[in-house]
């Protein structure tokens, strides 16, 4: 319901209908912050100063004026039944007048009190049509928070970085961890069902942009803001999971996003926990930031993308440069490799996105697809034969690998969409958004679900990546974000499929 400016009744009066005008005198509904039934000389704040409360008396200023505009909306629909009704009374008068009733009439008048029947039921359908208008105004948000409550449920937060999280990755072999690329020049570990951090990289000097997993072995591929991309070894152990704590009770305190200072921390911060600070292998071919990385199919080469404009493909034994793939006009913003076949796509500022065939090892081929209108932040590969792109022109669009001439189907949101991802078992597309949203799309665009956000749940700044974990016959959805944190969510997908 939108909050009106004023509070007070006059203002209230001249937004009345003039029906309603009329009738206000016939109101016995008491309100309690109006100005007309206060004691001469005597203000509203006076008034609550003496009644016992434990609220702050601005915020007890604010709950009246909210429960004030509450009021004014039911009157106003009382008013509104009143008039109708009394109209259903004056058409009652003229058909009795005029020899017809409306219940009890002459039998041989069948014709008649149909004709009566007909014009009152449109006016009853009327008021009913009038009140569900305006009282699903109340309680449309409170409906979709439920159900979105019903099919996303915090699983646990991921707090220690000090700054923000551009990307996540879950690891593909045992154990199965959380691995984060953050802007504090560190990557770290995470256990998911504890929320612990296991390990931390600190090899690189600068941003860390992303972060992807061997397919088969302990090993993590990150790209940095220091132009290089490294790859490293790490070994965890699991710590005991404890009882998880019930996210749904009310918290003492709701604190806003603008209400934080930006220097601080939620969580307790970057532990004490084992540090990685040497690289098995340094890759050190580009000329400026390493935007993205990730494993091609089997892990032994690398693709890594660059503002240079020039993508690279490496040998991960010897770490030398095998190609350098170039043709994009400004800035790549995003690599993907393909997770059974040597395909590679590319993203760039220049709103396009390349697709790079290296099946066969003599020739690689090279696709160019103009589907967007502003700079394309990613695309991605699903386990069929489609491709996902998003881009700053607050579109996704998803494509046939077999016939890439124009898309199959197209999202449009409000939003820029930042690093997307596709589920591989239910095939459902995650949408990060710039306006702090996470939206769930299925492969023919139909809108599945919105995560749940609050003050005390959800993302407080730029959601940056997202990624799904469908082990052990659960489905789980991670994000990340500027406001420092990654998320873990539960995704119900019989429910989820059921609304859809």
């Amino acid at each position: 319901m939108p909050v009106e400016g004023g509070s007070s009744s006059g203002s209230a009066s001249a937004a009345r209908h003039p029906k309603q005008k009329r009738k206000a005198h016939s109101l016995s509904i008491r309100r309690t912050n109006s100005t007309e039934e206060r004691p001469a000389g005597i203000q509203r704040g006076d008034m609550l100063e003496g009644q016992d409360s434990k609220l702050p008396l601005s915020l007890r200023h604010n709950l009246l004026d909210l429960f004030g505009q509450i009021e004014r909306e039911f009157e106003n629909l009382y008013i509104e039944n009143i008039e109708l009704r009394r109209e259903i009374d004056s058409l009652n008068e003229r058909l009795t007048g005029d020899g017809q009733t409306v219940d009890g009439g002459d039998p041989t008048k069948g014709a008649l009190k149909t004709k009566a029947s007909h014009s009152t039921s449109q006016l009853s359908q009327k008021l009913k049509t009038t009140y569900k208008a305006s009282t699903s105004k109340i309680v449309s948000s409170f409906k979709a928070t439920a159900g979105s409550r019903a099919v996303c449920q915090l699983l646990k937060e991921y707090m220690g970085h000090r700054d923000g999280i551009w990307d996540l990755s879950i690891t593909r072999t045992v154990p199965v961890v959380l691995g984060t690329a953050s802007a504090d020049h560190s990557a770290l570990l995470w256990s998911i069902e504890t929320g612990k951090c296991l390990l931390r990289y600190a090899g690189h000097a600068g941003s860390v942009n992303s972060i992807k997993f061997h397919p088969t072995e302990q090993m993590a591929l990150t790209a940095s803001g220091d132009q290089t991309a490294h790859i490293w070894r790490y070994m965890v152990q699991l710590p005991v999971p404890q009882p998880t704590p019930d996210v749904s009770a009310p918290c003492d305190e709701d604190q806003d996003s603008s209400d934080r200072e930006e220097g601080e921390v939620d969580g307790e911060g970057p532990c004490e926990v084992p540090t990685v600070r040497v690289a098995t292998a340094t890759l050190k071919s580009h000329q400026g930031v390493v935007i993205a990385a990730d494993w091609l199919v089997g892990g032994r080469q690398v693709v890594t993308a660059s503002w240079d404009r020039a993508a690279n493909l490496y040998e991960v034994e010897t770490s030398e440069l095998v190609h350098a793939l170039t043709g994009h006009d400004q800035e790549l913003t995003h690599c993907c490799t393909h997770p059974t076949q040597r395909l590679v796509v590319t993203s760039s500022r220049d709103t396009t996105f390349r697709l790079w065939d290296f099946r066969d090892p003599s020739i690689h081929s090279v696709n160019v697809f103009q589907g967007h209108t502003d700079t394309v932040t990613s695309a991605v590969f699903t386990v069929g034969d489609n491709v996902v792109s998003g881009s700053d022109d607050r579109t996704v669009k998803v494509w046939d690998l077999k016939n890439m001439r124009s898309p199959i189907a197209t999202i449009r949101t409000d939003s820029a969409v930042n690093r997307i991802s596709v589920s591989a078992n239910q095939r459902i597309i995650a949408l990060p958004h710039d306006n702090r949203q996470v939206r769930l799309f299925d492969m023919s665009g139909v809108r599945l679900a919105r995560l749940p956000r609050s003050n005390r749940m959800g993302h407080r700044r730029m959601v940056c990546c997202t990624a799904w974990n469908e082990e052990n016959q659960s489905c789980n959805l991670f994000t990340c974000g500027f406001d420092r944190q990654a998320i873990g969510w539960n995704i119900n997908i019989p429910a989820l499929l059921q609304e859809k």
